[in-house]
């Protein structure tokens, strides 16, 4: 088989999974509806009879968002993954790096412990996404034209004091009760989302998942280093800025909707990039649909494992994602020494 035809093997099975999870996402519930009902309802609604209406109620507003939550997450997550490790040439890069994640999570609890949260009904989400905006506009500024080393650093800043805050608001929160809600917002779920949130973070991860997959044949460019790419007529600080915005936008929509879910940027081009011939802009396609089966399998998961318990999906995400990045730390070691 051709190098080409096994791609589009890879990709045709990686769409196929995310078709199945996805049909699975719909299905799985504690309402116990049943297949042909629950594509009754989705579809053609409750048609006046009470227990069809209730039916759609929980297939449209309950199920159906939680799905296309997890589809999107997953593939932005996956492919800012992508992105970020072409472009730093880093294989131990991340959405995280960029100190996206941890500030949306810090405008999350700040939304919560000031009760903004509880008197705005989408105060929540807005203000994880303005802690987004204000950490790309600060890493941006920080970093300037330094290059990789700079945006790196400055992302680790940036992360840093977004969790120092974090964790000074939850220990200044009075109210335990808050103080709870901030931990298990914090831990991710897609659990008690609606339409509401999926039209709120849509845009931002549409808008970012098309910026970073137009960097696919820069980031080609880019394996070649910085100055045999600008040989190449590569912008250089282009391609930087345009991975940067792309990535907040993506991952700052995701997590101002379902919290932080870690490692799945990390882990899933790291798998698929040995069946794509380590070509990123392969790549790019290929971890934006094995994001969204990685998420979408986690999520069907936590309701199949723990029903009753609310298993966060975050918590499932980083128990799968911490011992591959241990043992990547560890590979690297080895090649080093």
């Amino acid at each position: 088989m051709s190098e080409i035809a096994a791609y589009r093997l890879l990709l045709a099975s990686l769409a196929l999974a995310t078709g199945i999870l996805f049909a699975l996402s719909l299905m799985v519930g504690p309402a116990g509806i049943a297949f042909s009902d629950s594509l009754r309802a989705l579809v053609l609604g409750g048609g006046g009879d009470e227990t069809r209406e209730a039916m759609a109620l929980v297939m449209r507003e309950i199920r159906l968002p939680r799905a296309l939550l997890g589809l999107g997450i997953g593939a932005s997550l996956g492919l800012s993954g992508a992105v970020l490790q072409g472009l730093l040439r880093n294989p131990l890069a991340e959405p995280g790096l960029l100190g996206v994640s941890a500030s949306a999570s810090l405008g999350a609890v700040l939304a919560i412990y000031t009760g903004l949260s509880a008197a705005v009904p989408l105060g929540l989400p807005l203000a994880a996404l303005a802690g987004a905006v204000i950490a790309v506009l600060v890493v941006q500024a920080m970093a300037g034209g330094g290059g990789t080393l700079a945006i790196i650093l400055a992302g680790v800043a940036v992360s840093s004091f977004a969790a120092a805050m974090t964790s000074l608001t939850l220990n200044l929160s009075p109210n335990p009760f808050a103080a709870l809600e901030i931990v298990f917002w914090m831990l991710g779920s897609l659990s008690d989302r609606s339409m509401t949130h999926v039209w709120l973070a849509g845009p931002f991860i549409v808008v970012g998942c098309v910026v970073l997959f137009r960097l696919g044949p820069a980031l080609d460019a880019l394996t070649i280093g910085n100055d045999g790419a600008r040989s190449l007529g590569v912008n250089v600080a282009r391609v930087r800025l345009f991975a940067i915005l792309g990535t907040a936008s993506a991952v700052g929509g995701a997590t101002a909707v379902a919290g932080a879910i870690g490692f799945v940027g990390l882990v899933v081009p790291h798998l698929l990039r040995p069946l794509v011939g380590a070509v990123p802009s392969r790549l790019l396609p290929a971890s934006a649909l094995g994001g969204a089966v990685m998420v979408l399998a986690a999520d069907v998961a936590v309701r199949l494992i723990a029903p009753d318990r609310d298993l966060k999906l975050g918590v499932l995400t980083s128990i799968v994602g911490a011992p591959f990045f241990l043992w990547l730390v560890w590979r690297a070691r080895r090649e080093q020494a």
